[in-house]
């Protein structure tokens, strides 16, 4: 068998006869080059060739099989705050579209402790191969960077972004025994009474806790502020009276306030809520520009390929897309909203730097 190809070395146009028809000499065209036949020993530059080829064959393979078997056993959605909470409800309202949509069981695991610290480092040390997923939050990723003095990952750097899934709000809320019924009517008794009004959070260095140092620094009042452990024992302090305010979410706050136990100050979103439409903005009830919109979204661990990264985005977009999944997220006063990896990239540098000043401000550290 007798194949053509150029050959390297020789002088261009001209290439030395071989093969059974000729011995010697150069001619213009391509060179004769005889292929052994099979049982046949390789020359040592053949070998070279057929080692090259076959290096080169096998990692196209590999590749083509990494891109083709993703997602090749169950996905996994970490979540870094205990059952129950906004993030955990979220994951699993997804849970069963995306795992339609990637072919495999999507399971969600919880790992709370160290205000989401724990969870956000199991997930940033995790296989980049993007079968491990972290539910994060903006009002919990970004003032990490700020609080933590030794923080075992890096928001910015340890995470890839894979898209938004929804957005919530803040419900600003006082116990009915206050004599106040708006922002307004609050500021104004917070400025005749400086530091002697309780508002409650759940911990120190938690997106209530922040809203609340937003807020003063906006409305120029002091509030003293009471940390419980935990969303839940803070929005039962200010049910009971033990404080007199508080920022919560709306699902903690949402059955509370509708049956009176809390009234409903205003919400730290720019738009009103359709699950509380009478229920004013901050920012519509004097200040401007107020906006504390926990951003919930989905990373992976950086290193992860495009290829993956890209698989994963078009699978949460369609299911964060699908009617069920809208109506559900929407009972929890989520606004479903997915995005690219680069929007939601966007959002968390931003937040990070509101909140870098809103802590500078304040003087908030935790060792």
């Amino acid at each position: 068998m007798v194949q053509t190809a150029p050959v390297a070395g020789i002088p261009s146009g001209a290439v030395k006869r071989g093969g059974a028809q000729a011995r010697g000499g150069y001619v213009r065209g391509r060179a004769r080059v005889r292929v052994p036949q099979a049982g046949e020993p390789l020359v040592r530059g053949s070998r070279l060739q057929a080692a090259q080829a076959g290096m080169c064959l096998m990692t196209l393979t590999v590749l083509s099989a990494g891109a083709q078997t993703f997602p090749a056993k169950p996905v996994r959605v970490i979540d870094a705050f205990p059952p129950g909470g906004a993030g955990d409800v979220i994951a699993r309202i997804l849970a069963p579209r995306l795992a339609e949509n990637l072919g495999q069981p999507v399971l969600v695991e919880n790992r709370p402790g160290a205000g989401g610290n724990i969870g956000a480092e199991v997930a940033a040390r995790s296989a980049p191969d993007g079968h491990t997923l972290f539910m994060g939050v903006s009002v919990v990723l970004a003032p990490s960077r700020s609080l933590y003095p030794k923080l075992p990952y890096d928001a910015l750097k340890d995470f890839a972004p894979v898209s938004k899934v929804g957005t919530g709000a803040y419900l600003f809320a006082a116990h009915p025994s206050l004599p106040v019924r708006s922002v307004r009517e609050l500021v104004a008794l917070a400025r005749a009474r400086p530091g002697a009004l309780n508002y409650a959070s759940g911990g120190i260095g938690s997106g209530q806790h922040l809203a609340g140092e937003l807020f003063q620094s906006r409305a120029s009042v002091k509030l003293n502020h009471v940390a419980y452990k935990g969303g839940p024992p803070a929005v039962a302090a200010v049910v009971s009276g033990e404080s007199e305010i508080g920022f919560m979410t709306v699902t903690a706050g949402l059955a509370q306030a509708q049956s009176g136990r809390l009234r409903a100050l205003a919400v730290s979103s720019p738009q009103r809520l359709p699950t509380l439409p009478d229920v004013p903005t901050i920012a519509e009830s004097g200040y401007a520009g107020f906006d504390v919109t926990p951003i919930f979204g989905l990373y992976v661990p950086t290193g992860t390929s495009r290829e993956v990264v890209s698989t994963l985005n078009g699978a949460v977009r369609r299911a964060v897309d699908d009617k069920d999944v809208r109506e559900r997220l929407a009972a929890q006063a989520v606004v479903a909203q997915s995005s690219t990896p680069e929007e939601l990239a966007q959002s968390l540098a931003a937040e990070i730097a509101q909140w870098s000043k809103v802590i500078e401000q304040a003087k908030i550290r935790i060792e």
